[in-house]
């Protein structure tokens, strides 16, 4: 065989020896890794295919904001009965096996409004760590007017060298507050707090009702105006229950009720809570109202009554807590005292949502 020759027969034994093994690593490749790795199609794709996208956001689960709402403590050195209370209150909402993102009291805070009385309830709160807490007054708040030197009841000494003034700024100083009416926004929802501002000493007319000044409703209805957001809850809280509709109020009872509900009539979602019943959760009475706002009355937490207002379930201390979903507000009464929900007081409202 040439020199030549022999180049080419080596030449092919070659190109067979390297078609021979491109094959078996085709093979093994097919065998081992076909699991594996994705199969690449030598075809033109065709187009995507357009898929359909949910039209929003699933609403998420939990609660957005959560708070507990205490009416009528009528803390007072006085009677014990109400400081024990108040702490069996505050001790269930610090070990609350659930979010508390703020806590309102609404009015009646102590039982005479006097520097004793505020100096008891600034001792019980300071013995716990909470959220915010926020207020509005109540009558009583006003009381010290009756109250002597001698921290006795007085009424022939009325007003006992005392004022309305003097309450309300025993009242502002101890929130370290400006005005008497706020409001408070937490996780994107409002709570505006709406107070009594004159009692007897100022305006026998009164009575034990709830009083607003012009300032007041016209700052009411701007801040309802500038917080309303479509969709959202909006709460309001007040002492004084409100009268029947479309008459205004006397003693007992929010004065100024005609212009109070013609403010948020034009708006959906609103929840408004009072206290000064007393009324217990557990006792047949209607604790829910539902006008163009939804109307919720709160029990006591110092005084709990039945029907005919007799302190019979003298042990009892209730009060509200309320969870803001996406799409509802749940509403539930709680009993303080053995920190347990109560079935007679448990709500469930649908929010409407925003036009479009």
């Amino acid at each position: 065989m040439s020199r030549r020759a022999f180049i080419r027969w080596l030449l092919a034994i070659g190109a067979a020896l390297v078609g021979v093994s491109a094959f078996f690593s085709q093979m093994v490749k097919k065998r081992f890794m076909a699991e594996d790795q994705p199969v690449v199609s030598s075809a033109s794709p065709e187009p995507a295919q357009a898929v359909a996208q949910p039209s929003a956001e699933p609403l998420p689960t939990g609660p957005l904001m959560s708070y507990f709402i205490l009416s009528d403590l009528h803390v007072t050195v006085g009677d014990p009965l109400t400081v024990k209370k108040l702490r069996q209150a505050l001790d269930d909402i610090t070990h609350f096996d659930g979010p508390v993102d703020a806590i309102m009291l609404t009015g009646d805070l102590t039982d005479t409004g006097t520097e004793r009385d505020y100096k008891e309830l600034r001792t019980i709160v300071s013995e716990y760590k909470l959220p915010p807490v926020h207020a509005n007054m109540g009558n009583h708040d006003y009381y010290t007017i009756w109250i002597n030197k001698a921290n006795s009841w007085d009424q022939a000494a009325v007003p006992n060298g005392k004022s309305d003034e003097v309450s309300r700024e025993q009242f502002k100083k101890f929130f370290g507050y400006k005005t008497l009416y706020n409001d408070f926004t937490t996780k994107g929802h409002s709570i505006l707090l709406l107070s009594q501002e004159a009692y007897v000493q100022e305006k026998p007319e009164v009575g034990e009702g709830a009083w607003y000044s012009d300032e007041q409703l016209a700052w009411f209805k701007e801040r309802v105006k500038a917080l309303y957001q479509p969709g959202r809850p909006l709460f309001v809280m007040t002492h004084q229950p409100l009268p029947p509709k479309g008459t205004d109020g006397g003693s007992h009872q929010l004065i100024r009720a005609i212009q109070f509900r013609e403010t948020l009539k034009p708006y959906k979602n609103v929840f408004v809570f009072c206290g000064h019943r007393h009324q217990d959760f557990q006792n047949g009475t209607p604790h829910y109202v539902q006008e163009t706002f939804h109307y919720f009355h709160n029990a006591s937490v110092g005084r709990t009554l039945n029907r005919a207002y007799q302190q019979e379930a003298k042990n009892k201390s209730q009060g509200i807590y309320v969870q803001v979903f996406a799409d509802k507000v749940v509403v539930r009464g709680r009993e303080f005292s053995n920190r347990t929900f109560l079935d007679e007081a448990n709500w469930s409202i649908d929010l409407q949502k925003a036009q479009a």
